[in-house]
């Protein structure tokens, strides 16, 4: 891998010195100050002192497994953690001590266990006016539902529309998002909300807050189908859309004789048109009456992509990658997540950054970065997520409590 040596820290993180309390659970907000860590900032997580957060539940009932500890690890890499009864006077109190001394306050707990554990929007601020108070939710901010919670997969894959969106009708029942899809589509949207929030902070001494919901994305990135259905001219659905009736044969998706598939996408097709078929080993199809413009090519779809189908058929993925290296339109093969992980852009792009496991073997050595670079650079390595209160003495320590204190404070289970 063409990654940055282990311990070499590159240039400064864009939010270095920025402090970040959370006080939140699962994968979608934990994963936003992840991404912020991963720009520098000091991050603390917030966890129950016995419990923790509720994502490394989903180890439990069976055994410990890579893919079961990935769901702690990429939320939650690059911060320190801290074990903390908040419905205590005492608890509460250290967790306004911090508050005292950060800039982001970053939660997903609903608004009647806010208000109970005295952690709304007017409590930390009347503690630190200055503090930019982000709140993710499933079902936003306003609204008769707000008391509501929200998952990936039903808020943002059911209810935002993605899921009936990318449905096959052979089906009998809707498939699922891979686990925290939309958790980890919102993440960053979060992280960016924050950081713009910092940057007005720092222009007009406001402080902000800031909501970013699984349904607002949701319904984001479904915003095409959304407004043509609400205008009454309802696009078909992706599945919906035959394979051999695409608006433009150069759009759609062909399977290789190995049984593999290629996307292509020309958005250009009268442009692209005859490279694509000298590319193809098809030169007699440039100037065939029936495929000679765009708009010949849409009347005659079904003989278009028949003639596309046996040309790929030909061939291998393999071949065609040789084939096809270096074309103006664009086309990528449609690959596993195996082969993601070691795609040569991948790699050279240093979107895979090593893990320090301190000897847990069924850590994942390594997880992918955050999707935003500053000056061409991921982190060199990422720090493992924390235990849960693994840092809570040197955080106790740092806020000045003396270890007397500290000793009392475990021993009433307020901190572990």
């Amino acid at each position: 891998m063409t990654i940055n040596a282990p311990g070499d820290a590159g240039p400064p993180r864009p939010l270095a010195g920025i402090r970040v309390l959370e006080v939140a659970q699962w994968v979608f907000v934990p994963a936003a100050s992840a991404i912020l860590a991963d720009w520098g900032a000091d991050v603390i997580k917030v966890e129950h002192p016995v419990h923790g957060d509720a994502v490394r539940g989903l180890n439990q009932g069976g055994p410990k497994t890579l893919s079961a500890a990935h769901n702690t690890q990429h939320a939650n890499r690059g911060k320190k953690g801290i074990g903390l009864q908040l419905d205590t006077p005492e608890g509460r109190e250290i967790l306004l001590r911090l508050v005292d001394e950060c800039d982001v306050f970053l939660t997903n707990f609903l608004p009647a266990v806010r208000s109970r554990l005295g952690i709304d929007v007017d409590d930390i601020r009347a503690r630190n006016p200055r503090v930019v108070y982000a709140r993710g939710s499933g079902l936003g901010p306003r609204g008769d539902e707000r008391e509501g919670g929200g998952f990936d997969y039903a808020t943002f894959w059911g209810r935002a529309g993605v899921g009936l969106a990318f449905h096959d009708p052979s089906l009998e029942y809707p498939v699922a998002g891979n686990a925290a899809f939309g958790d980890l589509i919102s993440a960053p949207i979060l992280a960016g909300g924050i950081a713009a929030a910092l940057l007005d902070r720092e222009r007009t001494g406001r402080a902000d807050v800031v909501d970013v919901s699984l349904l607002g994305v949701g319904s984001w990135i479904m915003a095409g189908d959304i407004v043509t259905a609400a205008l009454g001219d309802p696009q078909p659905s992706v599945a919906l859309t035959p394979h051999a009736e695409p608006r433009n044969a150069l759009v759609n998706i062909y399977r290789t004789r190995d049984h593999r598939y290629i996307a292509l996408v020309s958005l250009q097709s009268d442009r692209d048109w005859p490279e694509f078929c000298a590319r193809v080993g098809r030169p007699d199809l440039i100037d065939d009456p029936r495929f000679s413009s765009a708009a010949r090519r849409m009347e005659n779809r079904n003989a278009c992509v028949e003639q596309i189908d046996a040309a790929f058929a030909a061939k291998t993925l393999d071949e065609w990658r040789r084939q096809l290296r270096g074309t103006r339109f664009v086309w990528e093969a449609m690959q596993t997540p195996g082969e993601v992980a070691t795609d040569p852009q991948v790699i050279a792009n240093d979107y895979l950054v090593p893990v320090d496991r301190t000897g847990d073997e069924l850590l994942p050595p390594m997880l992918v970065a955050s999707p935003v670079q500053f000056d061409e650079t991921s982190p060199a390595e990422l720090r493992r997520a924390p235990e849960v209160g693994e840092h809570t003495e040197q955080v106790l320590l740092d806020l000045g409590y003396g270890w007397d204190d500290i000793t009392r404070l475990k021993s009433a289970g307020i901190v572990n």
